[in-house]
């Protein structure tokens, strides 16, 4: 009887357990629902901060998944279509109202691209569940996109009235749009294993962050998401770089790359 029990006690556990990272989801949809609100009443920075905390919730529903064994089919599909809401339809909504109203047609054509090209990105994972290399994403992730967009926000959330500064911006969005869609390589650090042993230095970097972010948080989260952003562009340029030396010396060398590009 004490064993039933336990049993029973033991399923409502497990059931639990994919609960959890499916609460997160929901956090990530609130804050991704808000910030398109607090878009449309001007509140820019604080759109932005909820499209940053929903960038965290989003990163911590998979993993803790991953931790629990809880995986499943509909966590996977609830979490992509949180996605385009939280990182698609809500920073192209924000950076429309922030900087692109006296733009036109233009303005808002280009907030429409970014969620054509993130809805195309979130398509590409889900037909790719099983990649070659867990180490990195094909393509910029739809939410390191919007997190990019957000920090620039972040770091400037007056309104932007200067038509140059504006079609600059404009620039930057079709850069991150047509970058997602793209074949360029992205760490997706999923290789890092939180529960081994790491050295006391890792800890300092760690404190290190959080110190920097507190003290200049716009800055640095600022330069933190365009760092990964170009990550992609310069590991593309490296690997190029490293395919024409190999290829001068040696006549397999090119095909040495290729193979090494492809895993």
């Amino acid at each position: 009887m004490k064993r039933k029990s336990t049993e029973i006690k033991d399923k409502k556990f497990r059931r639990g357990i994919y609960i959890l990272p499916s609460t997160f989801t929901i956090g990530n949809i609130f804050c991704g629902f808000y910030a398109i609100i607090a878009s449309f009443k001007g509140e820019f920075s604080l759109a932005a901060v909820l499209i940053g905390i929903a960038f965290v919730l989003d990163s911590l529903d998979g993993r803790i998944a991953r931790l629990t064994h809880s995986t499943s089919p509909f966590g996977l599909e609830f979490d992509s279509l949180a996605d385009i809401i939280s990182f698609g339809l809500a920073p192209s909504l924000l950076v429309f109202s922030w900087a692109f109203t006296n733009l036109g047609r233009v303005g808002w054509l280009t907030s429409l691209i970014f969620i054509i090209c993130g809805a195309m990105r979130l398509a590409r994972f889900n037909i790719q569940r099983a990649p070659l290399n867990r180490r990195y994403f094909v393509g910029l992730p739809i939410p390191a996109a919007a997190f990019f967009l957000a920090t620039m926000v972040f770091y400037y959330p007056n309104r932007i009235e200067n038509k140059a500064a504006s079609i600059f911006i404009m620039g930057l969005v079709y850069l991150v749009s047509f970058l997602m869609i793209s074949k360029l390589r992205y760490r997706s650090f999923k290789d890092i294993n939180f529960r081994q042993r790491k050295s006391y230095f890792i800890v300092v970097i760690i404190a290190l962050f959080f110190w920097l972010v507190i003290i200049h948080p716009q800055v640095v989260l600022l330069a933190l998401s365009s760092s990964f952003v170009l990550s992609g562009i310069f590991s593309k340029m490296l690997a190029l770089r490293r395919r024409r030396k190999l290829s001068a010396t040696s006549p397999q060398g090119e095909k040495i790359v290729e193979e090494h590009h492809q895993l």
